[in-house]
């Protein structure tokens, strides 16, 4: 199967991007082994050096591990707003000369960037923007640049560390082929291990395979893999805007002092918005509640917070600030919460103070929400 689109996708990617801000920030960790994430053994690995990952460090492993595996390393706990300013800084420099880009996560973006071969040339255009992010910021950065979106992050990959590769339309079959099928976006630990299973190491061999058959053993989401390992991917890249908070609020029929029930409700709203957050890979960094009584007054509080997307941190925070803003003791008509300063990147739930256990518990928790819908497991006191 042959794509018909014509399409140049740039895929640019901060190569180790917490470790890499922390070298800008104390030059004395320039070339040391630097591990980032919880401080405490049972915390979990969010960011390491290129030095780490030669003893078998990654990220999402905990941190007890890590230590064990490379005794040497530098644990950090890391800093997420200094992150998030490096990360506009990056995204400030792409906006102001990409016709097209999309900011898929704190450290990578996806450029648009058909037909600018009229007029300087893709490839020595998107090596020129890679040029000027390097000097302005001071970050590595590496970029892949091919057909689509999944090519082009593939191709970052294989250019890492601080390199640059392009892999024409022609090249795209020859370049994919002899790859282990780990580099295919989307393909998680289940579905490698499904595949392999199957006799499948690499993506020459899944082309081979009918497709019908990787669908009867992974679904839907099957389909997708195959067609990425033929190099197919029509997800366009979405032109980016920055979204600044969720909120969500309750209007009640009849007003009301129950402050058992505010409380609850407040637990379960504020629950419903950190699984959204958790949903589009961000976190907040700021809880604002609202209430507004029976005579219309109305009185917001806010706070800003680490960054988290935590229930029982963004919680504890929205029940503290409600006992702060209710102190009137009169009829209240309607109950909103508000999440803000958010920033986007992040799969695990507290990058630097959560327990490996308790990141398990979440990512359980969303799994059952996700196939059986937002309400499928709730707080007791939210129901």
């Amino acid at each position: 199967m042959l794509l018909t689109e014509n399409r140049t996708v740039a895929h640019l990617d901060l190569d180790t991007f917490f470790v890499s801000v922390e070298r800008l920030r104390n030059t004395q960790l320039q070339h040391k082994p630097i591990i980032i994430g919880g401080l405490s053994d049972r915390g979990v690995v969010a960011s390491c050096s290129y030095e780490t990952r030669f003893f078998g460090v990654h990220a999402g492993m905990p941190m007890r591990m890590a230590r064990q595996l490379c005794s040497e390393a530098i644990v950090l706990r890391g800093d997420m707003e200094a992150y998030s300013q490096h990360s506009h800084k990056v995204t400030q420099i792409i906006a102001e000369k990409a016709p097209v880009y999309e900011k898929a996560s704190i450290d990578e973006h996806y450029l648009d960037v058909t037909g600018m071969d009229k007029f300087v040339g893709t490839w020595k255009w998107t090596n020129e923007l890679r040029s000027t992010i390097m000097k302005e910021t001071g970050l590595p950065i590496s970029f892949g640049l091919s057909v689509n979106k999944t090519v082009s992050k593939i191709a970052t990959g294989q250019a890492k560390p601080n390199g640059a590769l392009q892999v024409c339309q022609e090249e795209v079959k020859p370049f994919l082929a002899p790859l282990s099928i780990r580099k295919i976006p989307g393909v998680g630990q289940k579905n490698y291990q499904l595949l392999r299973n199957m006799g499948i190491p690499t993506i020459e061999v899944l082309t081979m395979v009918p497709v019908e058959m990787i669908q009867k053993v992974l679904g839907k989401e099957g389909v997708h893999i195959w067609e990425k390992a033929n190099g197919i991917d029509r997800a366009p890249v979405v032109p980016y805007s920055e979204q600044k908070s969720i909120s969500t609020e309750k209007t009640f029929a009849t007003d009301t002092t129950d402050i058992s029930f505010l409380n609850n409700l407040l637990v379960s709203m504020t629950e419903g918005l950190a699984f959204d957050l958790r949903q589009q890979g961000k976190l907040s960094g700021c809880i604002t509640v609202k209430i507004r009584y029976a005579n219309f007054d109305t009185h917001t509080q806010q706070i800003s917070i680490p960054y988290t997307a935590s229930d029982h941190l963004l919680i504890k925070k929205a029940k503290e600030l409600f006992q702060k803003l209710y102190n009137r003791r009169l009829l209240i008509r309607l109950l909103g919460v508000r999440l803000s300063h958010l920033v986007q990147g992040f799969q695990q739930i507290d990058l630097f103070e959560d327990t490996a256990e308790l990141a398990s518990l979440y990512q359980a928790m969303d799994k059952i929400r996700h196939r059986y819908g937002d309400s499928a497991v709730k707080r007791a006191v939210g129901l």
